[in-house]
């Protein structure tokens, strides 16, 4: 399936992708436009648009779109929610209510300067969010 953003990507728009590939599209194609364009280019291209004002898969309430897309597809998996709460911490200006949220806000700052091009990013960036789960795996074992 094809997914759509908005382009510079930073926290939620680096989870967001992982968490589509990972967990619900292993084959996703993600496009990345002008944050006025997301909803044209969606209805043009069938895109499923994530991370964008309106959109389903967006920020409601005090979610960002990670948790919006967790909910959405039902994943329940105790790892995958600790990472959830780290995620909307860090997306929402909330660090101090997470340990580790300001921890993803370095390094989508560092990442973004390492990889302006937003498809070098995020695959970049995949393993930054393969090692967190993994890690919250063993935590959520460990209860």
């Amino acid at each position: 399936m094809k997914w759509i953003t908005r382009a510079h990507v930073h926290v939620d728009r680096v989870a967001c992708p992982w968490l589509i590939r990972r967990f619900i599209d292993a084959g996703a194609e993600f496009s990345f436009v002008a944050k006025g364009l997301v909803g044209e280019e969606a209805a043009r291209t069938g895109a499923i648009p994530f991370d964008a004002p309106g959109v389903e898969l967006g920020h409601h309430g005090d979610d960002c779109s990670f948790v919006t897309i967790v909910k959405k597809y039902g994943l329940a998996d105790p790892a995958l929610l600790m990472l959830a709460e780290a995620v909307n911490a860090a997306d929402t200006d909330r660090l101090d209510s997470n340990p580790y949220a300001p921890g993803l806000e370095a390094v989508a700052q560092g990442y973004s300067i390492m990889h302006p091009d937003d498809f070098e990013n995020i695959e970049a960036q995949f393993g930054v969010y393969d090692a967190l789960y993994a890690f919250f795996r063993l935590k959520a074992a460990r209860r």
